[in-house]
């Protein structure tokens, strides 16, 4: 059975990657595979989206660019890799944004009994029995958990993952305030998954699109490429594309 300990190794072994230069923060030199989303503004809830790959040194463009939702009041700096301004205001449970900057990405879920994906990535079909935990004051605050019955208690259904959803039907986690350092309140279960209404809809803070884009991205990200997503203001990511390595 497959617990949320096996994504917190993946992670743990990323954040190792991470470099940073005498000047400031720099996309890992280890990651070669790279999401990049960007919006309008910071309350855009359009976002395009775009797959990038490293080859010699240098980033290469996959797929893209594709639309997709995100936040239905847009972006705010979220707990990710990337530092974030001195004085940010940082994403809030139930803020309906999506987090901004620079995140790592890894294990996958959803209905189907097998799915195509790198034999390294995680993958979960999720049951009754499954739970996320958006509860900020337990222990396990955006975890996955699988307990060992049908969820019984008001608690457990609130926790329990989305059933019968199409959105949901498959979903590629977003390590956004990702464990074991999740920070209380600070914003859980942020996933890419498929939109709603045909993009007609925004997210309470997750990035979506269509189903055949996200399938063909969860078959491409590949663990051992240490996959990361950049999420920003298209202002934002100018000011910082330098900088920050980003492609």
């Amino acid at each position: 059975m497959f617990h949320h300990h096996a994504v917190i190794r993946i992670l743990l072994v990323f954040l190792a990657g991470v470099v940073c230069a005498a000047g400031g923060f720099e996309l890992p030199e280890a990651s070669n595979q790279c999401v990049v989303g960007v919006t309008k503004g910071w309350n855009s809830s359009d976002v395009s989206l775009t797959t990038y790959e490293k080859k010699g040194g240098k980033w290469v463009k996959v797929a893209g660019p594709w639309q997709g939702k995100v936040g239905k009041s847009g972006l705010v700096w979220g707990l990710g890799i990337s530092p974030r301004p001195k004085d940010a205001t940082i994403k809030t449970e139930g803020d309906n944004r999506a987090p901004a900057g620079v995140f790592r990405i890894g294990g996958a879920w959803g209905y189907d009994a097998t799915i195509k994906k790198a034999a390294d990535l995680p993958y979960r079909q999720v049951t009754a029995r499954d739970l996320w935990v958006e509860d900020p004051a337990s222990p396990s605050y955006n975890q996955h958990l699988v307990i060992d019955h049908d969820p019984v208690t008001a608690w457990e259904k609130k926790q329990q993952m989305k059933q019968g959803d199409y959105a949901h039907s498959i979903k590629l986690f977003i390590a956004h305030n990702a464990p074991p350092q999740a920070k209380a309140g600070a914003g859980s279960a942020i996933f890419f998954h498929i939109w709603r209404g045909e993009g007609s809809k925004p997210t309470a803070g997750c990035t979506t699109m269509p189903e055949d884009q996200l399938r063909g991205m969860i078959k491409w990200v590949d663990p051992k490429k240490q996959p990361v997503y950049v999420l920003l203001p298209d202002s934002e990511y100018a000011a910082k594309r330098d900088a920050w390595k980003l492609p």
